[in-house]
């Protein structure tokens, strides 16, 4: 007997999860496996969250919410967005998600129909392209270079040639941490705006920037899908927790497609996540390590041979060009693993055409692994 395999199904796999596995096949084997190869903090969720999440685990019922999510996280998303941007947002548009990723997936579904161009850049999150892809949707990369921070601009996407439906930018981005300016993003978003593009802004990295903090795409429009998450600034990713801002146009199409797809997200996270917000000083010390972590990989890294690397404004990310050392960066990597114990991306994972030449390393860990990392790197290529 042979049965379908529906096509959907074959996209690519998201290759750091990959990476992972193998990388705990090393530990389970007794190495001492030092982790830059995933985006997830050293540490777990806020005191405060645990608290409310023991508090509601006593004396809640635990069942299911509105589709959008329960209204005292809305609120406090909503008072987030006027406390740190200055922006107001109505509750009302605000739809609690499981994890970012779920968020996009309701995003995509309810903007764009299978056959739209989507234009998203090159390297980026690999979760956008191969999600479009399993929806039917055409994925148009745009090949960014350091010249442009790595970032799409209105002259890239005039070069992209024929029409395109929307737009997703990523700021600070994965896998390169750079930022968009303030200007910069206001010309995106006027630029989508002529067009008729529907503008969709990645955001889950916000909080963790290194200077000049990072600008939501609502500042400019009220017509953006922003995306956000709990799992990188609030420290939990295992909470499956994220949101998302919609314009009028979009809210029962996703409050919809939510309904169907996943009912509600986890109860427990919802309650537990409002007193996130009141955490802020736990929040701006995981910052302030990243901030430390991040300093000592500019300093060590271009000592062990990689020297080319991505500007990194946000997020906890260093892009690396590794093409002086090899032209696989899955070998690389692989090799890497092997013999030094330290687990890193390739960047396959996140440019299909040109990331065999970069390699990605996450330093959101503890301080102390990721210089023990960096000097198992200078002995392995000294």
């Amino acid at each position: 007997m042979v049965l379908k395999v529906a096509d959907r199904g074959r996209i690519s796999p998201f290759m750091v999860m990959d990476v992972m596995r193998s990388a705990n096949e090393q530990a389970q084997k007794g190495i001492h496996v030092l982790h830059l190869e995933v985006g997830q903090p050293g540490t777990g969720a806020p005191a405060g969250v645990l608290e409310a999440a023991k508090s509601a685990l006593v004396s809640d019922r635990l069942g299911y919410t509105d589709a959008l999510g329960v209204t005292d996280l809305r609120e406090s998303i909503s008072r987030h967005y006027a406390g740190t941007y200055g922006v107001d947002v109505d509750p009302d548009r605000i739809v609690a998600t499981t994890g970012s990723s779920g968020a996009f997936v309701l995003a995509f579904l309810s903007a764009f129909d299978a056959g739209d161009r989507v234009a998203l850049a090159c390297p980026g999150y690999p979760a956008y392209r191969n999600i479009l892809e399993a929806l039917g949707v055409e994925v148009v990369g745009l090949e960014v270079e350091a010249d442009s921070n790595f970032q799409p601009t209105p002259e890239i996407l005039d070069r992209a040639g024929g029409a395109i439906d929307g737009l997703i930018v990523a700021s600070p981005s994965n896998p390169t941490g750079t930022m968009v300016g303030r200007d910069e993003l206001a010309a995106l978003v006027r630029y989508c705006a002529d067009r008729d593009i529907r503008f969709v802004s990645d955001e889950i990295y916000h909080g963790i920037t290194y200077g000049v903090p990072a600008e939501t795409a609502l500042a400019f429009t009220a017509d953006a899908v922003v995306v956000n998450s709990f799992s990188k600034y609030f420290s939990m990713t295992g909470w499956r927790l994220g949101w998302m801002v919609v314009p009028p146009d979009l809210t029962r199409p996703v409050e919809c497609l939510a309904q169907n797809l996943f009912i509600s997200p986890p109860t427990l996270s919802q309650i537990a996540a409002v007193a996130a917000f009141d955490c802020k000083d736990e929040l701006e010390a995981h910052v302030s390590r990243y901030g430390r972590n991040r300093a000592l990989l500019l300093d060590a890294l271009p000592k062990a041979g990689f020297s080319r690397l991505a500007s990194a404004d946000g997020a906890f990310y260093l892009y690396a060009d590794v093409g002086d050392m090899t032209n696989d960066s899955h070998a690389f990597c692989r090799r890497m693993l092997a013999e030094t114990g330290v687990a890193t991306t390739p960047g396959a994972d996140f440019d299909p055409a040109r990331g065999h030449r970069f390699v990605r390393f996450s330093f959101s860990g503890a301080t102390d692994e990721v210089a023990e990392a960096a000097a198992r790197l200078q002995d392995w290529l000294a």
